[in-house]
């Protein structure tokens, strides 16, 4: 028998997915809890199989919970039960031991093979929530594409432009010929298709390649 805990402060919800199993004979609902707090208490005498957890809740929010429940519980699959598909939430819950990713919008079978799914040691994402996992990752890597690679000298050379030295006192500080540095910063100039050094350090702090 796999066990059930909804955690979500709107009752429809809870309501709604007891009807959902209804006609399951091996799913069973042991609990529905309005708030953060009344699921911990509850944590303390039963150990669902799957925990159903809203990321918005009235006292602690979703994500902090997750933490707190896989902290003392790493028998429960737990999987966000949400309205906000966005990739950071998504990445977040997953990374404090999340085991599935679903939003309200879900059908039953969603449900089912989400639940099919967790209780297989596998991860679950519903449909939309993968698509915004890809599109974080294909942003993340077009940026990455678009960073130009810097050698190990140039860093230093473009860092302490940004810490205010001019080319004489990069040379003596890094102990080469003005010559060597002005080759440097033309060629870092190319790189970040700027005409200056003021444009130059500004698309550097863009592409988050100086540090503050």
């Amino acid at each position: 028998m796999i066990t059930l805990l909804i955690i979500d402060d709107h009752p429809l919800v809870g309501d709604g997915i007891a009807n959902m199993i209804s006609g399951e004979a091996n799913l069973k609902v042991i609990g529905i809890c309005r708030t953060a707090n009344a699921a911990l208490e509850t944590l303390k005498n039963v150990e669902p199989s799957v925990i159903l957890l809203d990321i918005s809740l009235p006292d602690i929010n979703g994500l902090e919970l997750c933490t707190i429940i896989r902290a003392e519980n790493s028998f429960s699959k737990i999987i966000a039960l949400t309205s906000t598909n966005e990739a950071g939430i998504i990445s977040q819950f997953l990374a404090r031991g999340g085991n599935g990713y679903l939003l309200k919008n879900m059908e039953r079978d969603e449900l089912l093979c989400a639940i099919n799914e967790v209780m297989d040691n596998k991860l679950f994402l519903s449909k939309d929530a993968n698509q915004k996992i890809l599109e974080q990752f294909n942003s993340v890597n077009q940026a990455l594409k678009n960073t130009p690679v810097l050698t190990r000298r140039e860093k230093e050379i473009l860092q302490l432009l940004h810490n205010g030295l001019n080319g004489p006192h990069i040379a003596e500080k890094l102990f080469l010929s003005t010559h060597t540095v002005e080759t440097h910063r033309k060629n870092l100039m190319q790189k970040l298709s700027a005409n200056s050094t003021q444009l130059l350090l500004k698309n550097a702090k863009e592409l988050k390649l100086i540090l503050d």
